[in-house]
C-alpha cells in the first residue's frame, strides 16, 4: 500500500490555540509580566535603548536566541506599544526598532533587574554549584 504525505501550511498556529484558563490582568504585576516577561524581552529593550536597532545587529547581540524567538518577542513588544518598528522604503528593505515613550518608562525597571541579577550572581552561582555537588554525590 502506497501513502502520500500532504503538507498544509499553517499561517498562524497561535490564533488556533486558545488557553483553557484566560489570563487575569487585574493586577499590575500580571500586566508587567505580560509586557516584559519572556527570556529575551528585557535584553531586547536594553539593547534597543543602547542603539542596537537593526534586526541583524539584535541577533548578533543575542546569539543564544533563535531568530524566530527574537522576532516573536520583538513583535510582542511592538504589539504592547513598547517598541516601534520602522520599515524604510529602500532596496533591500531596511528595518529598525526604536523604543516608544512607553518603552522608555521601562528602562529604570530593566536597569534595576540588571543590578539585582549582578548582585545576586555570587549567591546564585554558589547555589548552583551546591546543587551540582549533591547530584554528583548520588
Amino acid at each position: 500500500m502506497d501513502y502520500m504525505l500532504i503538507f498544509v501550511p499553517i499561517k498562524n498556529i497561535a490564533a488556533m490555540y486558545e488557553k483553557k484558563i484566560p489570563k487575569d490582568f487585574d493586577c499590575g504585576m500580571s500586566i508587567t509580566l505580560e509586557v516584559i516577561g519572556g527570556k529575551w524581552k528585557p535584553c531586547l529593550i536594553d539593547s534597543i535603548s543602547k542603539g542596537v536597532r537593526r534586526p541583524s545587529e539584535i541577533h548578533r547581540c543575542h546569539p543564544d536566541a533563535t531568530k524566530r524567538v527574537l522576532n516573536l518577542q520583538l513583535k510582542e513588544l511592538e504589539d504592547h506599544g513598547v517598541v516601534r518598528k520602522t520599515i524604510y522604503p529602500v532596496l533591500p528593505p531596511k528595518v529598525e526598532y526604536f523604543l516608544t515613550d512607553l518603552g522608555k518608562t521601562l528602562l529604570p525597571l530593566i536597569s534595576h533587574m540588571e543590578k539585582w541579577g549582578t548582585n545576586y550572581m555570587p549567591i546564585f552561582n554558589e547555589l548552583q554549584q551546591h546543587k551540582r555537588d549533591l547530584q554528583e554525590a548520588v
